[in-house]
């Protein structure tokens, strides 16, 4: 009896005899990576960016919490990356870890999902899974990568499988590794969900099955819109609650002792990381298709993106008190990764803060321990390296904005040797007249 291109497929996948291509090389992917190399499989990471290439194949990370042994480890392994997407003929399982950002006009930017699809489609063959781990809207994975699939003369279901399987990275968290993350996994037929069943089941402790791509590209908006929504709730809180010369930290701690029925959420300068600022406006802009306006989760996003502009109105404010404006101040920015303990830039709100000061004339510098020279960006240029924090360097600046909250800070180090503090994440609690809460 002859046996099944998905069968045959399967048992590789069982076998840990398939190989293993992930095509992005960032905070998804390498982690991937690394994962699927320590329990045996052969993995070939693509990307475009021949510097990244360059590392990895050296055995060094260029991701901060990400050790450089375990890429040396996975090299001994077997792993290599390369620019040369000739070589996805020779993977068994494609994997899809690249950007889905905004546009200018905050709507989704899908053209790196579609150009790597295009890019791969070229040397896929039959018998391979192809799986999307990317946050998008959902109708994405029917929409853009099947027809592509399609293209390249195979016939989903039968001699290719296509699944949606959002990534759920949480980077520098302690408490969680790829393996540990419980893993959404939807298929576009029930053959592909087996597959992509298959393709996962050895690298994650629990597989979480949905009925189809969509289920799983809603479940993923639908986590970080609730991480989103609730931020915004707070952030808006706060503004309310300094009007009312009310300490909103104060009120969420107390809140947080109710055992039941509320979930403590803490506001800030606004959100980063790659998906909770983004994903709300990847449902928006595809609910329009139907003819919604979801609300609810556009004033959170409102809200959100409006927490930079406070931070600088408090700034200006605070100045205002010392007979200084914000143009022609010097402003220091602590921390410019996206949250604490972690190099990640991704959607920083530090970093817009930082454009607004320089937009209205302030000179701005940063320190961040975790990230000693200003990394290249899509949408942001700043030729600057992390200064050192000496007492001699605070007393300097006119201003210091405390906008991630790294715990290597000293902060009554901070506290004793600035004139100025804009603390945006509630370090201090105590009243003091020269630090302004926002």
């Amino acid at each position: 009896m002859t046996v099944s291109i998905k069968n045959q497929l399967i048992e590789k996948l069982t076998q840990k005899s398939a190989v293993i291509g992930v095509v992005g090389l960032g905070y998804v992917g390498l982690p991937l990576i690394l994962r699927y190399s320590a329990i045996g499989y052969k993995v070939i990471g693509f990307d475009i960016d021949e510097s990244k290439i360059s590392t990895l194949n050296h055995g060094r990370s260029f991701i901060e919490h990400i050790p450089s042994e375990k890429v040396s480890a996975a090299r001994a392994s077997g792993f290599e990356a390369t620019s040369d997407f000739t070589k996805i003929a020779e993977v068994d399982a494609i994997i899809l870890c690249v950007p889905t950002p905004l546009n200018k006009y905050r709507e989704p930017d899908m053209s790196y999902v579609i150009n790597t699809t295009d890019s791969v489609k070229r040397y896929m063959r039959a018998g391979q899974v192809l799986s999307l781990e990317s946050t998008t809207y959902p109708g994405t994975t029917e929409e853009e990568l099947l027809p592509r699939v399609e293209e390249a003369g195979l016939t989903v279901g039968e001699n290719a499988f296509l699944v949606y399987s959002p990534e759920r990275e949480d980077p520098g968290n302690p408490c969680f590794e790829t393996s540990t993350i419980p893993k959404v996994v939807g298929g576009h037929t029930n053959e592909c969900l087996e597959v992509g069943v298959a393709l996962y089941q050895h690298a994650i402790d629990q597989i979480v099955q949905v009925s189809s791509t969509k289920t799983a590209e809603m479940t993923k908006l639908l986590e970080n819109i609730h991480r989103a929504v609730n931020i915004g709730l707070v952030n808006e809180m706060k503004i309310v609650a300094d009007r009312m010369g009310i300490d909103i930290y104060e009120v969420i701690d107390a809140a947080a002792t109710k055992p039941f029925g509320f979930t403590a959420f803490y506001p800030g300068p606004g959100l980063g990381g790659h998906c909770i600022p983004i994903d709300p406006f990847y449902l928006t802009w595809k609910a329009r298709e139907y003819g919604l306006h979801t609300r609810f989760i556009e004033l959170s996003g409102e809200v959100n993106n409006a927490m930079p502009d406070y931070v600088i109105d408090k700034l200006i404010g605070g100045l205002n008190g010392h007979k200084k404006a914000l143009n022609g101040s010097n402003i220091l920015v602590l921390g410019i990764a996206y949250k604490k303990n972690v190099d990640d830039m991704r959607e920083s709100p530090s970093v817009e803060i930082m454009e607004i000061v320089r937009r209205k004339g302030g000179v701005v510098s940063y320190n961040d321990p975790h990230v000693p020279i200003f990394p290249k960006m899509r949408s942001h240029k700043f030729g600057l390296a992390s200064i050192e924090l000496t007492a001699e360097k605070l007393a300097s600046f006119d201003a210091v904005i405390v906008a991630t909250n790294h715990d290597d800070y000293d902060y009554d180090f901070i506290k004793t040797h600035a004139k100025l503090i804009v603390d945006t994440r509630g370090i201090y609690r105590s009243v003091e007249a020269h630090i302004v809460k926002a």
